[in-house]
């Protein structure tokens, strides 16, 4: 468990390392964003029959809907280790759990 901490570790300052090197950030990420694009416009239009502009326009709502629903799990999921943590109680009901 030890060394798989400190590979992580290591890996994290590799990272932070490299990034505080790079001067174009959007430069450096600029395919892995058109890749991950490309699996959108995949869904739109998979057999390609639409314009690239088309196309384009159409993956990048599908992205977003796909952000959203995202967001809406994370939401989701706070709001159920919330009722786990925080337990709502009455407010004439002095039994609160002690923490």
């Amino acid at each position: 468990m030890e060394r798989k901490s400190a590979h992580s570790i290591n890996g994290r300052i590799g990272a932070e390392l490299s990034w505080s090197r790079t001067d174009d950030r959007s430069a450096r990420t600029r395919a892995a964003r058109e890749k991950f694009l490309q699996r959108f416009e995949r869904e739109v239009d998979p057999d390609g029959k639409l314009p690239p502009d088309e196309r384009r326009r159409r993956a990048e709502h599908a992205k977003r809907a796909y952000m959203l629903r995202l967001a809406k799990r994370a939401v989701a999921a706070r709001k159920g280790a919330e009722r786990i943590l925080w337990p709502r109680f009455d407010q004439d009901s002095y039994d609160f759990p002690c923490l």
